[in-house]
């Protein structure tokens, strides 16, 4: 069966390109603006020689959302787009890109027409039951996430993640700086300049803003050069050839967020979480063994960030607990994710 992936926003493709490279396909963009995009953010991420394409992109075509369930074979979407019904000619498999703590957004009501949901943990399962989706259990295909697989199997070249950021002194720790946007009040704007002041006196600072934020970039280097201020770098988000939020995990000795996904993801690299809190309100509830804000160390604006940075090296305690919060928060962190997702690909049929 024809293998095809769907997503309303570039940065959303980034939970496809595991699968792909395992199991091929074809990508779906619905307009031009979104084609431009997928050639220059895409490029070079096509590891297949014998399926050449333009600047080596995995193979694209253009559809639009309201004829996506026209395709015959199987159509996996990040997005919580629309994707009508079509039993006799296409599969629909969503996979729920983020196990964070914001609540899905208004169309949380179409996750109830896919066919099959790829589930990453309890954690995501949890959040679907928290906005009172009730999914029957043959829909819900327990495969871990896809996304960890590169990094559990030490496939990231460090060295060359430090060369592509640029980072000079590799003497010093790197803090990686990853806040969501402002669906969530994420808190680049409040904390980045004092960040970069501060942390770079010590550290090399990391700033990987959201996708939606990546715009602020050239300002936020523009204000450090002019303060002559060194060791920041930027990670941009939608460079998904270059900068796979993983390969930033590689590099990183800690993490600071606020209310992204990122925050779980991170746990798979073992290394010291802090959260800057926000007053974002909009959260699922979850049970205390899955809230990072019962095991992480927690910035509120009050306190010394470089004494609380220096604490959370110091203390080792962190990896026994977020050990016990990842395997409370993800299925199968072995490696295999995408072996399973290729498996139940294969089973399906229609």
């Amino acid at each position: 069966m024809k293998l095809f992936y769907f997503a309303n926003q570039i940065y959303q493709y980034s939970y496809a390109l595991p699968i792909y490279k395992k199991a091929q396909g074809v990508f779906i963009v619905k307009s031009l603006k979104r084609w431009v995009q997928y050639k220059r953010f895409l490029q070079n991420t096509n590891p297949f020689p014998g399926a050449k394409t333009f600047m080596n992109t995995p193979p694209v075509k253009f559809v639009s959302v309201s004829q996506v369930h026209k395709l015959e074979g199987i159509v996996i979407s990040m997005s919580t787009a629309a994707i009508h019904s079509a039993p006799q000619k296409c599969i629909t498999i969503f996979v729920g890109h983020g196990t964070g703590d914001k609540k899905y957004g208004p169309n949380v009501d179409l996750l109830q027409g896919y066919d099959y949901h790829f589930i990453s943990g309890p954690k995501h399962l949890e959040k679907i039951k928290d906005v009172g989706i009730n999914l029957p259990d043959h829909k819900l295909i327990k495969i871990g996430n896809p996304r960890f697989d590169d990094y559990i199997n030490n496939k990231i070249d460090r060295e060359k993640e430090l060369d592509r950021l640029g980072i000079i002194d590799r003497n010093r720790k790197n803090v990686l700086y990853a806040p969501t946007w402002e669906w969530g009040n994420g808190t680049l704007h409040r904390y980045v300049y004092a960040f970069s002041e501060m942390m770079s006196q010590r550290y090399n600072l990391i700033v990987r803003p959201h996708h939606h934020d990546r715009k602020y970039i050239p300002k936020i280097k523009k204000w450090g050069a002019s303060r002559g201020i060194q060791h920041v770098y930027f990670s941009n988000p939608i460079s998904l050839g270059e900068s796979d939020t993983m390969n930033d995990f590689k590099v990183s000795d800690i993490m600071i967020s606020d209310t992204s996904s990122i925050l779980y993801e991170y746990l798979i690299a073992n290394k010291p979480i802090i959260v800057a809190k926000n007053d974002f309100e909009d959260l699922h509830k979850m049970p205390g063994d899955m809230d990072i804000m019962n095991y992480a160390a927690i910035y509120d604006g009050s306190q010394d960030i470089m004494k609380l940075i220096e604490q959370s090296f110091s203390d080792q305690n962190y990896k026994t607990d977020y050990k016990k919060l990842l395997d409370n928060c993800f299925y199968f962190t072995d490696g295999k994710a995408v072996d399973r997702v290729a498996a139940f690909i294969k089973s399906i049929t229609l």
